[in-house]
């Protein structure tokens, strides 16, 4: 295996800004990777990079990136309920879904068309439509790149929260994943109670409800709210949904306290982050080549040559602005390098 010199990565990550590795590498299997981690420096820099579609680089990576192109879908075991699919980190995540798909198991459907490869969904613990990875997950192998050497994570081990895990906090950088492991329903549990999806599912008057039906109403309605990344550079929703107390919403004055929410728990709701995008007039914004989408406000949009940098830039502002309107904190979703 090669280490590259001088790498660019803009067609490797979705944003698709003009930036490089010192050193680039891609690995197939835990071998290839024992073996391109011997080659390395123990003190050297390591970033680990699978579909790159959660990620803005603001600058050059001086260091190893490792490339993970783990491949293969297996069915590993089965109960009266469950038929347990391992899939490797490096394969497409909506490939994978629609492997599922096509066997009628449920689960993921609900999940289609999210970018971004396997190896990224328990780290980020992706969610769309009322189903977010931990639903669904039943294990991972990674493999630590200090210690060198190979470990299991349960979903208790994973420490999964909302678009958060284990991974992005105390273990941050520390491992490569390598295979994932979903426990698939036999019988699939349906959930079409989010608005814009019943309406879809509606329009669309399949009669039926199918695992297949839940899919197609998903990428509909990602394809007509969401650009497309090989199109226009983007990575998802930049920001998180915020979570705020329900007393916060009742003592905000006037018209502020009609923020759309929705019910955490008896003492918290989720506020949509676009909605209040929206509201602070940033919608459709552009400044240069670095943009808020038209379509979907939670959206940032590199238009052609904006750097990351400008990105960044543009999303600080945003955050600002929607504090100062309503005190309310917007968090990244996206990982900010």
């Amino acid at each position: 295996m090669e280490i590259l010199k001088n790498y660019s990565l803009k067609a490797l990550h979705t944003f698709h800004t003009e930036v490089s590795a010192r050193y680039f590498a891609v690995f197939r299997s835990l071998p290839e990777l024992q073996e391109l981690l011997g080659q390395a420096p123990r003190d050297q820099r390591l970033l680990l990079l699978g579909g790159g579609s959660n990620i803005l680089f603001t600058r050059d990576v001086d260091g190893l990136v490792l490339k993970n192109e783990i491949m293969g879908i297996e069915t590993v075991h089965e109960d009266e309920r469950h038929v347990y699919i391992r899939a490797g980190a490096g394969v497409n995540w909506h490939r994978f879904v629609l492997h599922c798909i096509q066997k009628d198991l449920g689960g993921v459907e609900n999940l289609s068309l999210i970018p971004g490869n396997v190896g990224a969904t328990p780290m980020q613990n992706i969610g769309a439509y009322g189903v977010e990875i931990r639903d669904v997950f039943h294990s991972l192998d990674a493999y630590h790149l200090r210690e060198r050497r190979s470990y299991t994570f349960s979903a208790n081990d994973c420490e999964f929260g909302y678009r958060d895990s284990i991974f992005k906090r105390k273990y941050r950088d520390e491992f490569a994943i390598l295979n994932v492991t979903f426990a698939l329903d036999k019988v699939p549990r349906y959930k079409t109670s989010y608005g814009a999806l019943e309406e879809e599912l509606k329009k669309m008057n399949m009669g039926r409800l199918s695992v297949r039906a839940i899919s197609e109403a998903v990428v509909n309605i990602r394809t007509a709210k969401l650009p497309d990344p090989a199109v226009l550079g983007n990575a998802g929703s930049f920001f998180k949904n915020p979570q705020v107390a329900t007393a916060f919403l009742q003592q905000l004055p006037g018209d502020l306290g009609k923020i759309p929410s929705y019910p955490v728990d008896d003492l918290h709701v989720k506020i949509p982050a676009g909605w209040l995008i929206e509201q602070c007039g940033w919608k459709g914004f552009r400044r240069g080549d670095a943009g808020c989408y038209d379509r979907q406000a939670l959206v940032l949009v590199n238009y052609g040559h904006a750097t990351g940098s400008e990105l960044a830039r543009l999303g600080d502002d945003i955050a600002a602005s929607v504090f100062r309107k309503f005190g309310i904190h917007l968090e990244r979703e996206v990982n900010v390098i």
